[in-house]
């Protein structure tokens, strides 16, 4: 009987074998038939049947799943089914979790949807599996920005204020405080310096997972954990005793900006004296240090200059009336969104910030520094009132003559009554400035005798400067101005300011729009193709560089010169807002189509365009053509193609964008003959250069500026290679090499491109090579450049910073490597 049952048994075992290979061969043809409908989710579905049935098969179909996953997950996002998409790749990563290409993935849905640690996280992960994987890299270095921002370095590296501030927490703490919070601890340096003076309890909490994840480690290396309590938290969010056991006796902070309000710290501050600190000493009482609560910074003085400077003033104001025979109306203002936030209903930060030491073409002060409020830290009362008081009125005289360009802010941080930290432009320190751009004046001049007037409140926990007027022993300009001339024409200019459409902008937009270079080289370029395309005797009324082209088309136009041909189609894709249409719709029988999104910006085209006399239908909002935004390079007819398509190459930081040159092989595909795409192609230059600066705000240095504590090794995971928004013009560097170019991307001809090559540069002058800055010329044709490195330009540049410095002498020769893979540049020095 036994044996009999056995056979049994070994007959169910080999049915139900025979019937697993049947339902995984059945499902695998499904899932065949599935793809080849393009039936994702289904096709989804029968494969992860299979590899739970046949796991011995992960290997064969692992790409085809891949694949079947990214389209799956590509539905679930665009139908807005998060969940569903996260669940899919959960199970995929069960079933492959050490898949670098689906963790990667994962990772770009993660940030795409905001998700900026997890999505670290797995970028992170996959480049452990494979350190080599370009995309992961490339998603990890951009993110790492995000995550571990720079400042984190350059202040870390800053040995003076971690001096000063350690220097301050011991005092306290030898004098008796026992209990100490670090609110905002990022690395926890702070809170290590509290537990290396002695205080038995420390606490500290940071909301970034990123960073509370980086602390813990650091902690560890140092021998604290478990000396330290670390809390991934809001301290707003901290409970007594459900978080910490008690009511301590300092809070040391820094959780400052170059405006000192705008990291919250008047609200963290006011809910830590309410909640989680001792009360404060009382006045003239002699109280044992253990007894009452502190905060470290102990306040701080806010100080401010008015200043004259060309390049706040670029990026802030719209100096120009006309560009390339396009006329602004006048009746479109455009301001930054610093100048909108004043009357926006949204928390906007209504500042700016610089180094004013590095800010190419420097500064001018136009009058003494003066102090603008004071605040104390210690005083519950005076933080409550911040947010409440009244706009403090402050007249300033000015001391020198120029253009009033904006009003810069600094501040001491008094830690105690014997250490403070100053972030004047003219300390050496690693902070910024804040700066408030002044727009809106009748008169930006001002000389010796004037005074400046302004506004000062903490509307929003934000310090604000508002109300920014100049009063002259002439008359009074600005807001008192115009009030004095509406008594006499009240109606007349009321009906001026309704008729005027205020645009916002970017600071980058105008900067752009303030580059006439720019406007000028795609006005002579784009009159190059056009006429090139044009039948010859009606290219007679056109004007090729552009000079003189208005009356020429408005009179083909009254002649009806064009009417017996098609127009030519011009698209512009380039980032932000644009006047490229414009100028291309005034070169000929153009049809222009813009594809800014935003309606005020929209608005403002169709304004100028109305003041430039063009006939209505000549510009056009591509967006409204298509529902899907990565479709915005087809053509509304298919029997119609683009005579020119304006791409966005470089990114304003620096960086070459994403995805440009599959931008650019669509963009080929839908040419008209003889079409172009603009840029046609893109050169990158770059030269050798020693730079201590790029080095201090690229990695920690070592345990000397952090006092000995074991930081670097944690924070500089997340360096990156390139660092970006840099000014070459002010940048502390030594130059040891003439420029040499290194890459050439084609647009128009990429059989010409090379994903990898080789240069060989001399070196012109003995040192230490710590970096690699670069730039561009953008080639619209073969006469025709715009340099991302000019005075005029709206770009920044950036630089590859190497790990290591190499020591150079007169008359070596480097050999560079250059990698371009998507929109990524790595360069390698080889000796």
């Amino acid at each position: 009987m036994p044996n009999s049952n056995g056979r049994s048994h070994r007959g169910h075992r080999g049915s139900r074998k025979a019937g697993r290979h049947e339902l995984v061969s059945t499902s695998l043809q499904s899932a065949q038939h599935c793809l080849e409908d393009q039936d994702f989710g289904t096709a989804y579905a029968h494969y992860l049947l299979v590899l739970n049935l046949a796991p011995e098969l992960k290997s064969d179909i692992r790409e085809t799943f891949q694949f079947t996953l990214f389209k799956w997950a590509e539905e679930l996002a665009s139908l807005a089914r998060i969940q569903d998409l996260f669940n899919c790749y959960e199970q995929a990563l069960e079933l492959f979790p050490n898949d670098e290409v689906i963790c990667n993935s994962m990772g770009e849905h993660l940030f795409r949807m905001g998700f900026r640690d997890e999505a670290a996280g797995y970028f992170h992960k996959a480049l452990k599996l494979n350190p080599d994987f370009a995309d992961a890299k490339e998603n990890f270095y951009r993110v790492a920005n995000w995550l571990v921002e720079r400042w984190h370095f350059i202040m870390l590296n800053d040995i003076n204020r971690n001096l000063i501030y350690q220097k301050a927490i011991e005092k306290v703490v030898h004098s008796g405080c026992r209990t100490v919070l670090d609110i905002g601890a990022g690395t926890g340096i702070l809170s290590m310096f509290a537990k290396k003076a002695g205080a038995p309890s420390v606490y500290a909490c940071e909301l970034s997972k990123t960073m509370y994840e980086l602390a813990c480690d650091v902690v560890a290396a140092n021998n604290m954990e478990g000396k330290i309590k670390l809390l991934h938290m809001k301290s707003l969010d901290i409970e007594i005793p459900k978080h910490i056991p008690e009511r301590v006796s300092l809070v040391v902070t820094e959780t400052v900006d170059a405006g000192l309000f705008g990291e919250g710290i008047v609200e963290s501050l006011i809910h830590a004296w309410e909640h989680l600190l001792l009360q404060p000493k009382p006045k003239n009482r002699d109280f044992g240090t253990e007894d009452y609560g502190q905060v470290i910074p102990a306040g701080a003085i806010l100080f401010g200059m008015a200043v004259e400077c060309k390049e706040i003033r670029r990026h802030h104001r719209v100096r120009i009336q006309e560009v390339a025979c396009v006329h602004l109306a006048e009746t479109v203002e455009f301001c930054s969104p610093i100048h909108a936030s004043v009357n926006s209903e949204e928390t906007i930060e209504p500042y700016t910030t610089e180094k004013l030491s590095r800010v190419p073409g420097g500064y001018m002060p136009l009058t003494e520094p003066f102090q603008v409020m004071t605040v104390d830290f210690n005083n519950l009362e005076e933080l409550k009132s911040l947010a409440t008081r009244k706009p403090c009125k402050i007249s300033i005289p000015v001391t020198q003559e120029g253009m009033l360009d904006a009003i810069v802010v600094w501040f001491v941080l008094q830690l105690d009554d014997e250490h403070s930290l100053s972030t004047s432009p003219s300390e050496e320190t690693c902070w910024e400035q804040a700066v408030y751009p002044v727009e809106g004046l009748p008169d930006y001049s001002v000389k010796p005798g004037d005074t400046v007037m302004m506004e000062v409140c903490c509307q929003d926990c934000y310090l604000r400067i508002q109300k920014i007027s100049v009063l002259t022993s002439e008359y009074v300009m600005d807001t008192e101005r115009e009030n004095t001339l509406a008594l006499g024409n009240e109606a007349e200019l009321c009906s001026a300011l309704a008729g005027l459409k205020t645009t916002s902008m970017e600071s980058t937009e105008i900067a752009l729009l303030n580059n006439v270079p720019y406007h000028e080289c795609f006005n002579t370029a784009i009159g190059k193709v056009l006429s090139s395309l044009i039948p010859w005797k009606e290219s007679q009324a056109m004007d090729v560089d552009g000079r003189g082209s208005q009356m020429n088309f408005e009179e083909s136009q009254n002649k009806n010169t064009y009417s017996t041909h098609d127009p030519l189609y011009v698209l512009d894709v380039s980032e932000g807002f644009s006047i490229l249409p414009i100028i291309a719709g005034k070169l000929g029988p153009i049809k222009a189509y813009s594809s800014v999104e935003k309606e005020q910006h929209q608005r403002a085209l169709n304004i100028i365009s109305e003041a430039n006399h063009f006939p209505k239908d000549t510009l056009e909002f591509w967006l409204s053509h298509v529902e899907d935004e990565n479709v915005v390079l087809q053509r509304p007819k298919s029997d119609k193609l683009w005579s020119i398509i304006i791409l966005d190459v470089i990114e304003t930081s620096g960086l070459i964008q994403q995805e440009v040159m599959e931008k650019a092989a669509i963009s080929r595909c839908l040419l008209h003959s003889g079409g172009k795409i603009f840029p046609q192609y893109v050169v990158m230059y770059g030269m050798l250069v020693e730079s201590q600066s790029l080095v201090l705000e690229s990695a920690v240095q070592g345990t000397e500026p952090t006092l000995g504590f074991n930081i670097a090794p944690f924070i500089n995971q997340f360096k990156v290679p390139v660092r970006v928004c840099l000014d070459l013009s002010t940048l502390p560097c030594m130059p040891l090499s003439k420029p040499a170019a290194l890459l050439r991307l084609d647009l128009m001809h990429p059989y010409l491109n090379s994903s990898k090559r080789e240069v060989k540069v001399q070196v012109c002058k003995s040192g230490q090579v710590t970096a690699i800055p670069f730039w561009y010329h953008i080639h619209l044709d073969d006469d025709i450049y715009l340099d991302t490195s000019s005075d005029s330009s709206h770009w920044k540049q950036a630089a590859v910073v190497l790990d290591k410095p190499i020591l150079v002498q007169l008359g070596d020769e480097l050999v560079l490597s250059i990698q371009h893979y998507k929109s990524s540049v790595s360069i390698t020095v080889k000796q």
